[in-house]
């Protein structure tokens, strides 16, 4: 049997977990590469990668108008379908397989097809406010807060959303003054107290982030760390074996 554990971190801006865990999407990308999962078939991956980004709410016609105007919170608790989100990690503490939403940010909409998530021993869950909810927060083993400089996340912000979501510099400002830094403070910060471990300077700190993938590879090595946390909440369920092609699902 394989015990599955969840993990999740958080970013002053976004966390890791089926030993869940909860990180920052760079940080996250950064350990998939130093275990190797990275060049791996999605099939036989033993550490996968989720988004809370993949989990925004279905907008309704007012509200998808307010957000192409860049007046509409996406950095609030509410934005997010908690209950999907709860709904995907107890099925993945259960060794299935999963279908995660894939959100498009330019036209504000879930688009009509998923990805295939497949059992892993370990999940790391990045988002900026999987600590808010204690139900969610609860799922997992292991809370990572990724702490970076205001001015490195709003220039991360600002080329990321000019280069990849086609907007213009001055909505971006006025969306992040608006909205993202003053709910940052409200809902994000706060949470920083639940966190087991925090990162200072993200993935530039390649000490904790060494740290963190020598943790990971005693679980996947069935180490002391795999014997002693167990799984979520004491569950452990047989990794089931992976037979079906990767892909996308429409609805």
């Amino acid at each position: 049997q394989r015990q599955q554990s969840l993990w999740s971190l958080q970013n002053a801006q976004s966390a890791v977990g089926v030993r869940f865990v909860w990180l920052k999407s760079s940080v996250c990308e950064k350990i998939m590469e130093l275990l190797g999962q990275n060049k791996i078939d999605h099939h036989q991956r033993q550490v996968v990668i989720l988004s809370q980004d993949s989990f925004y709410k279905v907008l309704t016609a007012e509200q998808k108008a307010k957000a192409l105007k860049g007046q509409f919170n996406f950095d609030h608790p509410d934005a997010f379908d908690n209950e999907l989100i709860k709904q995907t990690l107890r099925q993945i503490l259960q060794g299935e397989t999963v279908q995660i939403p894939v959100y498009d940010f330019v036209t504000h909409s879930r688009k009509e097809e998923f990805i295939t998530v497949y059992p892993a021993d370990v999940v790391l869950f990045e988002g900026i406010l999987m600590f808010y909810s204690q139900e969610i927060r609860d799922l997992f083993q292991m809370k990572l807060f990724v702490d970076t400089d205001p001015d490195t996340r709003l220039s991360r912000r600002v080329l990321r959303d000019i280069g990849e979501r086609g907007r213009e510099l001055e909505q971006v400002l006025a969306q992040y003054i608006t909205f993202v830094k003053p709910a940052f403070e409200e809902f994000c910060l706060p949470t920083k107290k639940y966190a087991d471990v925090i990162i200072p300077r993200g993935a530039d700190n390649l000490v904790a982030i060494n740290l963190i993938v020598q943790h990971i590879q005693d679980i996947l090595n069935g180490g002391p760390s795999k014997r002693h946390n167990g799984c979520t909440n004491g569950h452990s369920t047989p990794r089931q074996r992976r037979t079906s092609e990767s892909s996308s699902r429409p609805h």
